[in-house]
């Protein structure tokens, strides 16, 4: 099972705010193999700016923590193709443009499952599924990432 990341899941990872859901995506990023997550490059962009101006990092610790998801996951870029699509994608389905960005690359990289906290849960594009990790009950292909870690979100 491909998966594509949203930027929420990886802000939730870092941020300590909210308990349950930095628990959750903590999981999540462990409990995903590695070589299976796709990063679009629109969320490592999105990352940056939400760690430096929201969560006050430094800009050096947000492009050291984007280095080491870097390492670990595969960062998609978006192509002409991609674009297009999401302008499409984003006047038909009332996406942000940005989001159906990322909705596209995932896609376009076939991911089956795209994480997200705040995009269309359970919407289907392509082969691709968004899913809000943080629903209760977990979405039925997530579960048994869930089940396998010793502690359970």
């Amino acid at each position: 099972m491909r998966v594509a990341l949203d930027t929420n899941i990886l802000v939730y990872a870092v941020s300590g705010g909210d308990d349950a859901r930095n628990a959750t995506a903590r999981a999540l990023l462990r409990a995903l193999p590695l070589s299976d997550v796709c990063l679009p490059a629109q969320v490592a962009g999105e990352f940056y700016t939400v760690v430096v101006r929201k969560l006050k990092r430094s800009p050096d610790a947000a492009i050291a923590m984007l280095a080491e998801w870097r390492e670990a996951f595969d960062i998609r870029p978006a192509t002409q193709d991609d674009f297009s699509a999401a302008f499409e994608l984003a006047r038909d389905h009332e996406f942000q443009v940005w989001d159906a960005l990322i909705v596209n690359v995932a896609a376009s990289d076939g991911c089956d499952l795209l994480l997200s906290e705040d995009m269309h849960d359970g919407f289907r594009y392509r082969g691709l599924t968004i899913v809000n990790p943080f629903s209760e009950p977990p979405h039925r292909q997530l579960k048994p990432l869930f089940d396998a870690l010793p502690e359970s979100p």
